[in-house]
């Protein structure tokens, strides 16, 4: 059994609540539950990273993540996947590489420490350009013998505004 998620730009997340056989809420969505915070929360730019505001300083992170290492071993939340809010859809041919590599390198980063930690047993991450301003990121995380849980990070583009 696998359960899709739908999580767009805006933070809206969709899916089907899969229960048990005695309507209860399926155990196996805590995983689940835990990618959607993954994928959900902007994680810290680097020193180095190109903010999507001209002139703009903040480069967000959750605030829990400053004592992350003595907390959960060093395992930082969130994506920087916000970076891309504000950037043109380019190709691999681009200075700046390809948009599409950025948002699966930016999602297998969110993801990674699930394998790491040993949550799941390894994760495929593939991006696709939807449209002229749209670009899907679908990430399957394997869990051994259980079954896989599949996502699909939608994120829209505006271009970049003047």
């Amino acid at each position: 059994m696998s359960d899709t998620i739908v999580v767009h730009s805006r933070r809206a997340v969709t899916r089907a609540w899969l229960l048990t056989p005695v309507d209860q809420r399926d155990p196996s969505l805590d995983l689940v539950d835990c990618v959607v915070v993954a994928l959900g929360t902007d994680r810290l730019a680097r020193a180095d990273d190109k903010l999507p505001v001209p002139g703009d300083t903040d480069r967000r992170g959750w605030w829990g993540d400053l004592d992350a290492a003595g907390i959960r071993d060093g395992w930082p939340i969130g994506t920087r996947l916000w970076l891309l809010q504000r950037v043109t859809i380019t190709g691999p041919e681009a200075r700046q590489g390809s948009t599409v590599a950025r948002a699966e390198d930016y999602t297998r980063e969110a993801l990674q420490p699930f394998v790491q930690k040993g949550v799941a047993s390894r994760l495929s991450v593939v991006g696709e350009r939807m449209s002229i301003e749209g670009i899907d990121v679908k990430a399957v995380l394997y869990r051994g013998p259980l079954p896989s849980i599949e996502l699909r990070y939608a994120t829209l583009w505006n271009g970049v505004r003047g």
